[in-house]
């Protein structure tokens, strides 16, 4: 291999090519992306699945969807369903069909008994506080536990009795012999085992003792045979026992590499906080458009293609690191100015009255949907005497330097024509109900001959079609860019209160009226919006996405 096509690999595949050259695994790459269904997947598993797939996809390899189901206690069918449906969004499939750690519930226990009867598994009915106690610190090696001395016949006899459900939970774990002087406090002999009776949601009520994760998942790897075991930099310190039981079992030897997590400003990605903030109300659920998780960004009306693309920009790194949430932005921006359709939409709407147009009579406007997308095709606008626009593009004193509508001055509707702003009406309080303006009939676009040339050009919605709808918008759902900096406060303590304001007096143009939920919008001047999955035929309602910033000005030139 070059020094410049091995510089510009990532360090994983580098260590894949390095294989491939030795004839390691017999070429094979085979990968797997293991979630615990406790919760819905987030930003940070996007970049695991991305990684996962992406990488066995690029040498040919597969990748299995195995779920890490060994705590009964907190996994759901319906995060089951969810994390598939995530992954197939993303644009990637699975090898065969998903496999589940329960599939080797048999085989992980007769792995226990093989480790018990080499004497490197014991069982201990130290309570779990005094097992916390004699583990030691950093600094000071831990201590052995007084059962840690039964024989290899006792250990046998009483770890069958814990699967046949004699003892109360809590009362006895089956644990790995390994150090207790070791410097890794993992390999403190780990509890691989544990009383639990509770109803599994694939397997019933067949076990009452079940693997923990560190015991659970090289072996699961090593069964399926995994070339590459690819994961978060968190479990760096679990390889030591990764690869100890793979050594005492005599298994095949997957291999565990580690990469940096994704961090992204404003979000979390600890499922316990997550589901906190869902059992605690202060989001409507695991799908809330603020959430970071993936069916909440889907929701929200972020491409899966900007979150792919978000993930390779992010890169593969060995240190942990947090992207700056303008990136993941301006990924999606990138992709939904490809492909979102173009409407137009008031969100705080302010009539006006064309006063030199003919009354009742209407006429029929075309507009692009798409001008980044020459297929995209147009729609229809009705255009009639009474419009509306957004009240802030209006200004009755207006410094010298504004460009939308004040009295005295012209400016373009989009699509239409070049109004020329004369009065307004006031309500009692002083606040304008109506705007007057003329405009010149011969300033239509696209057949523009007026010589005028208005500095400003505002959206609008014609009011014998405008058709009233709800808009979410959605600013950070945290006040700084990371709520868990500080140890010695609640994350909940930064949660924006303001990060959902409902719009509930927009109107919108009537191509949306049959929008169906999941479309992407570029709403002219106002930014990325998705019809939400709670609209109806009553009821519109649009998600905010992100925001325009300056990628509107081009195109409202045109």
């Amino acid at each position: 291999m070059s020094e410049d096509k091995k510089e510009s690999l990532n360090f994983i595949e580098q260590i894949i090519e390095e294989d491939l050259k030795s004839g390691k695994h017999d070429g094979r790459v085979l990968t797997r992306f293991p979630p615990e269904p406790n919760g819905y997947l987030h930003i940070g598993h996007a970049k695991a699945i991305c990684i996962n797939f992406e990488t066995a996809k690029k040498y040919g390899g597969k990748t299995n969807l195995r779920f890490d189901d060994t705590n009964p206690t907190t996994e759901e069918t319906e995060y089951v369903d969810s994390i598939q449906n995530d992954i197939k969004w993303l644009g990637y499939d699975w090898n065969g069909e998903a496999v589940y750690a329960s599939d080797y519930f048999g085989q992980l226990f007769e792995f226990a008994v093989k480790l018990i009867k080499k004497g490197l598994a014991y069982v201990d009915d130290c309570t779990a506080d005094e097992i916390a106690s004699m583990k030691g610190t950093p600094s000071i090696p831990g201590q052995d536990s007084p059962y840690k001395s039964r024989t290899i016949e006792e250990n046998l006899d009483l770890f069958q009795r814990m699967k046949n459900g004699e003892f109360a939970d809590g009362t006895r774990v089956l644990r790995a012999n390994i150090d207790m002087t070791s410097p890794n406090m993992l390999m403190r002999d780990p509890i691989i085992y544990r009383i639990k009776k509770e109803h599994h949601h694939r397997t019933g009520d067949q076990w009452c003792i079940y693997p923990m994760y560190d015991f659970a998942h090289g072996q699961s790897d090593s069964i399926e045979h995994i070339t590459h075991s690819l994961c978060s930099l968190e479990f760096i310190h679990h390889r030591p026992v990764y690869d100890w039981f793979i050594e005492k079992l005599e298994i095949f030897p997957s291999k565990q590499t580690e990469f940096a997590r994704m961090n992204v400003e404003y979000m979390i990605t600890s499922k316990r906080k997550l589901l906190k903030l869902v059992n605690e109300n202060y989001v409507s659920g695991w799908d809330d458009p603020r959430m970071p998780t993936i069916s909440g960004m889907r929701r929200k009306g972020f491409p899966a293609a900007a979150i792919r693309n978000f993930c390779d920009k992010a890169g593969v790194a060995k240190r942990e690191n947090t992207i700056e949430i303008s990136l993941l932005e301006a990924c999606v921006r990138e992709e939904l100015n490809k492909t979102a359709l173009r409407a137009m939409v008031v969100l705080d709407p302010v009539k006006v009255v064309i006063t030199n147009y003919p009354e009742g009579q209407t006429e029929v406007l075309h507009a692009e949907n798409n001008p980044e997308d020459l297929n995209a095709g147009h729609r229809d606008l009705l255009f009639g005497r009474e419009l509306y626009i957004e009240r802030e593009d209006f200004m009755e004193n207006a410094p010298s330097k504004y460009f939308r509508m004040t009295p005295g001055a012209d400016v373009r509707l989009k699509h239409a024509y070049i109004l020329h702003c004369t009065d307004v009406e006031k309500n009692e309080a002083g606040e304008v109900t109506t705007i007057f303006v003329t405009y010149y009939p011969n300033s239509k676009s696209g057949e523009d001959v007026s010589g005028i040339k208005p500095k400003g050009t505002l959206h609008w919605v014609g009011a014998k079609d405008a058709t009233p709808c709800q808009v979410r918008m959605y600013d950070r759902l945290f006040t700084v860019p990371d709520p868990t900096v500080d140890e010695n406060k609640d994350f909940l303590e930064f949660y924006n209160n303001k990060s959902c304001q409902i719009v509930s007096n927009a109107v919108m143009e009537s191509s949306l009226k049959k929008s169906k939920p999941g479309t992407q919008y570029q709403f002219l001047r106002q930014g990325y919006f998705c019809t939400d999955i709670d609209s109806n035929s009553d009821m519109i309602i649009f998600n905010q996405t992100v925001g325009l910033k300056e990628s509107y000005s081009k195109e409202m030139k045109k």
